[in-house]
């Protein structure tokens, strides 16, 4: 099994680099067994709380709170928009706008997708094209809002499905990846005692050998 990076650790809060294909939570039904990021932290450093997510394929940086007041901080700053988040993405196709937004709502349906709703709940991605390759777009994505699956869903919106992802794209065509192509990349945060705290982690190996062939 793949481990995690500690990558920041103070006593109030612990930034972890999570690899492809580690559940951040316990999950429900047939994943209920399966290992996962907050039970390996317990084991390591006692109770973690929980102060956003990062889907199961994606790597990346994720937050953890060491403390109940931690977690209020934290994940006030997450519902309030106040922490800067952006993502390494590789979608489907060539991206022809060097910079975009994408302001759809987001509604879930009983299948877990998202699906872009006028019911749903607002949602806004920025991206910023980084390098066109020869079939697909490396692009820098940042989320204002934190909904559910939203860069793949609003990518999906748009013609241009993360490559590796099955739930959203044609199943055939993006299971030949090994790896959703989706990495948090950096976050920018004001911490408890008011210092701007800055973190960025690269793509792992795995992510670079896919790019590495696309390009």
């Amino acid at each position: 099994m793949k481990k995690f990076e500690v990558v920041r650790e103070t006593p109030e809060l612990l930034v972890i680099n999570k690899p492809s294909g580690m559940l951040t939570m316990p999950a429900r039904g047939d994943l209920a067994e399966e290992k996962h990021l907050v039970g390996l932290l317990h084991q390591s450093f006692g109770r973690v709380y929980v102060t956003h997510r990062l889907d199961k394929d994606a790597s990346g940086l994720i937050i953890f709170a060491r403390t109940p007041e931690a977690h209020r901080y934290y994940s006030g700053l997450f519902e309030t928009r106040a922490i800067e988040k952006k993502y390494l993405v590789v979608a489907e196709g060539k991206v022809k706008e060097e910079r975009g937004e994408i302001d759809k709502p987001l509604k879930q349906r009983g299948s877990g997708r998202m699906s872009v709703a006028f019911d749903g709940k607002r949602s806004l991605t920025k991206y910023i094209v980084l390098e066109k390759l020869r079939d697909s777009t490396l692009l820098e994505v940042s989320i204002v809002t934190g909904r559910r699956h939203q860069i793949r869903a609003h990518l999906y919106s748009i013609g241009h499905p993360v490559l590796g992802d099955s739930l959203y794209g044609e199943a055939a065509k993006q299971s030949r990846f090994p790896r959703l192509m989706l990495h948090s990349w950096r976050l920018r945060f004001t911490d408890t005692a008011g210092k701007t705290m800055s973190v960025q982690v690269d793509p792992p190996a795995d992510f670079m050998g896919v790019l590495k062939v696309l390009r």
